[in-house]
């Protein structure tokens, strides 16, 4: 039996859907550190590379703190912080994983605020709107294609980094895969990895219908073309 049939076989057991230690569990662990992570980094991130980007000062400022997260080893800091903190907490994870969803979103963000176009943006000015409705009606719909993938990598980055809270004692669908390792099962292994790939697949699918369905410029165009009114008919000549 190859690890792809074991793999097969294992995840079509019932058996090992079910429990405190069967998919079903470890799945609502992984999708739980995701969102909770994701929404903390976003509300940390996306308001400071907003503010950032409109005003067009701090974008170094921006770019090392996206460096630095990206430098410093997440699995590194999950130890530390576990020791410090203890591990019957999830705050350890959950602050790892925020640290490392904080980069993208932070770039992503402020890049395209200031990559709005110029040319739209002073028109607006000049036609009197202020910092506020500038930022709101003209850079952040331009500027939500970038702003979004960036919501998007970070997603899909914290769904497969949280498989390593596994390795520390944490919960998620990394837990069948250390289990796997642990009792020398290769086809849980192999199970374990295709779930978290197949989750990944699947959160980048969603963002990505998401993105098409909030875009606001795409809603724009389709509001302005929707609005048409059906020019009116000519009217008939009087009749002598």
């Amino acid at each position: 039996m190859n690890a792809v049939s074991g793999a097969w076989d294992w995840l079509n057991d019932s058996a090992n859907w079910h429990g405190t230690d069967g998919v079903w569990h470890r799945l609502g662990e992984h999708v739980y550190f995701t969102v909770v992570c994701l929404a903390l980094a976003c509300l940390i991130a996306l308001p400071i590379a907003i503010v950032l980007g409109h005003l067009g000062k701090g974008g170094a400022l921006a770019v090392n703190i996206s460096n630095v997260g990206r430098a410093v080893p997440t699995f590194a800091i999950l130890v530390l912080l576990m020791f410090a903190m203890g591990s019957d907490t999830d705050w350890p994870t959950i602050i790892a994983l925020v640290l490392f969803a904080v980069p993208p979103l932070m770039t992503n963000a402020y890049v395209g605020m200031r990559e709005a176009d110029r040319d739209v943006v002073e028109a607006a000015r000049g036609m009197g709107m202020t910092g506020s409705q500038l930022m709101f009606r003209i850079e952040l719909p331009l500027a939500f294609p970038l702003i979004w993938t960036g919501v998007r990598s970070a997603a899909v980055q914290v769904v497969a980094t949280a498989t390593i809270a596994a390795m520390a004692g944490g919960g998620g669908l990394g837990r069948i895969i250390t289990a796997g390792f642990n009792r020398q099962i290769t086809a849980q292994v192999v199970a374990g990895a295709v779930l978290v790939a197949g989750l990944a697949l699947l959160i980048e699918g969603i963002f990505i219908a998401l993105q098409w369905l909030l875009d606001p410029m795409r809603r724009r165009r389709r509001s302005r073309t929707g609005s048409v009114v059906p020019a009116p008919a000519p009217a008939t000549p009087a009749t002598p």
